[in-house]
């Protein structure tokens, strides 16, 4: 599953299209209106929710005679999870600080 799921947003559209689900929430969007909102040609957007379909990523219904697409939130929650199982050993994350590159050999 984390495989196939993180292979999907591997792609700059399905990425776009995957957070544009997210923001929609439970309700989903027509394909449509995903098209109009990301300016993504029908095929090519045919072809990305279809790769995120296959990772579980998105769920599609029929309401008349449109088709509703929105996020697997437990294949979303899942892989969040995974990601984040050991994180900070543990211990509660935080931002990590990275040195001023200009202080790097500075003594």
């Amino acid at each position: 599953m984390v495989i196939s799921a993180l292979a999907a947003l591997a792609q700059e559209s399905r990425l776009a299209v995957f957070r544009l689900l997210i923001q929609a929430g439970p309700e989903g969007m027509a394909a449509t209106k995903i098209a109009e909102a990301l300016n993504l040609a029908p095929s090519s957007l045919s072809f990305h929710l279809k790769e995120l379909a296959h990772a579980n990523l998105v769920v599609q219904t029929k309401a008349g005679r449109s088709l509703i697409y929105s996020t697997n939130f437990k294949t979303m929650n899942g892989l969040i999870g995974f990601l984040t199982e050991n994180c900070c050993g543990g211990n509660v994350c935080s931002p990590v600080r990275i040195a001023d590159s200009s202080m790097v050999g500075a003594s």
